[in-house]
């Protein structure tokens, strides 16, 4: 991995650059409606963003370098619902296609599940792009139930049990 580091988006600097990621990949990458790609949950207390930066500004990458240093990596874990605080929902895990095999994913993945052990979470849900399947599977997720559409890509349930 080159000089990556994840961190919480504490801040709305933090968290425009996680935004920013999702937009790079979801939207202009992968032709993502944007009504569909931020909701409530983006602006919920409850919610925890990440975001990867490299330090390295000679990488190219489809977002913009600010002091040297570049998102490259976004992601972000919620309660599964309003009322059950007991499993954490892993959601919008976006890497920059250039930075995509060089761990960046699995950083953003060990920082949500970091949080989640810490929150008290149980367990871990999330809707994997059937593409992307076989990266959480080698994070120990497992696939349930059927494929289905979800933003006009195909998906599939997978969890996480355990405290991760």
């Amino acid at each position: 991995m080159t000089d990556v580091r994840v961190q919480v988006a504490d801040g709305d600097a933090e968290r425009e650059d996680a935004f920013a990621v999702r937009r790079a990949v979801f939207v202009d990458e992968q032709g993502v409606d944007e009504s569909l790609e931020w909701d409530d949950w983006d602006d919920d207390p409850a919610t925890t963003h990440v975001v990867a930066y490299d330090r390295d500004p000679t990488r190219d990458a489809a977002v913009e370098v600010a002091d040297g240093v570049r998102p490259v990596g976004a992601a972000r874990l919620r309660p599964k619902d309003r009322v059950d605080a007991v499993v954490g929902k892993v959601e919008r895990v976006a890497v920059l296609e250039s930075y995509r095999g060089t761990g960046v994913g699995r950083a953003l993945m060990d920082a949500l599940e970091d949080a989640g052990r810490e929150r008290g979470f149980e367990g871990f849900l999330l809707h994997s792009q059937t593409r992307a399947a076989g990266f959480y599977e080698r994070l120990g997720y497992e696939r349930f139930g059927d494929e289905f559409d979800e933003a006009g890509i195909p998906h599939v349930k997978m969890r996480k049990d355990g405290p991760g």
